[in-house]
């Protein structure tokens, strides 16, 4: 659901987009809709038929950026079956999320606190360059955030600061605005954004919807009392331990 989104925004917005998948002739024969409801790709493929669909290696080889909108679950055995070659030095945009559904709603993290799936990306392939984004809200969200009025706002992590501004072009395209772009710094900020999945499902279960997002709201900048608070804490921390 959420790769096709994307595609198809991707290609309304003009990019040259190709969808991977292990086996095409599988994916196009397929009939029935996954577990949640999805209709098969064969339907969706019709509305869009300049979206090619390549093998993983393939697709890889053609692409400028690569995005992950796999199950988290899969991703690095998706990537794997990309190859290391086809992701070297390549934008990699991060959307997956560790979701363990085995239990049903809301889902457990399969990795967080001292680790996140962003990470193991780019662990596992250290000559791409890795961004974590998107994946704090539903996909309708992620490519038209006029759909939620005001200013809310979208995270990225990434140790690659131009990688990061490449993506940033590619959210402008969506109408993300720069005001509301945080950098939350290198990919280890993951694991913020992958763990507030456990506060994100609460909040669908509460208000019975997922058109909603993050707004960070903060004190007009300027002032003593804006001053950064982080070395008032990292004092106050040491204070405690010693």
């Amino acid at each position: 659901m959420v790769g096709r989104a994307l595609a198809g925004r991707f290609r309304e917005l003009g990019h040259d987009v190709v969808i991977g998948t292990r086996d095409v002739e599988q994916t196009v024969s397929r009939v029935e809709s996954d577990g949640f409801g999805t209709p098969p790709f064969a339907e969706w493929h019709k509305d869009n038929p300049e979206v090619r669909l390549l093998p993983f290696p393939k697709a890889g080889a053609h692409a400028e950026v690569v995005v992950n909108a796999t199950a988290g679950v899969k991703a690095l055995s998706a990537l794997a079956a990309v190859g290391m070659a086809n992701l070297s030095g390549k934008v990699l945009v991060d959307l997956a999320l560790p979701l363990d559904f085995s239990n049903g709603l809301p889902p457990k993290l399969l990795v967080a606190n001292t680790d996140s799936l962003g990470e193991q990306i780019q662990r596992a392939y250290p000559q791409a360059r890795v961004v974590k984004t998107l994946n704090t809200m539903f996909v309708r969200i992620m490519i038209e955030p006029a759909r939620i009025p005001g200013r809310h706002n979208i995270f990225l992590a990434g140790d690659d600061l131009d990688a990061k501004e490449t993506v940033k072009g590619l959210l402008r395209g969506f109408g993300w605005r720069d005001e509301v772009m945080i950098d939350l710094g290198g990919i280890q900020s993951a694991r913020a954004t992958e763990m507030y999945m456990q506060l994100y499902f609460a909040l669908v279960g509460a208000l019975g919807h997922f058109d909603f997002n993050i707004s960070v709201e903060q004190k007009p900048q300027g002032g003593q009392d804006a001053e950064p608070v982080l070395a008032g804490l990292n004092h106050s921390l040491d204070d405690a331990v010693s």
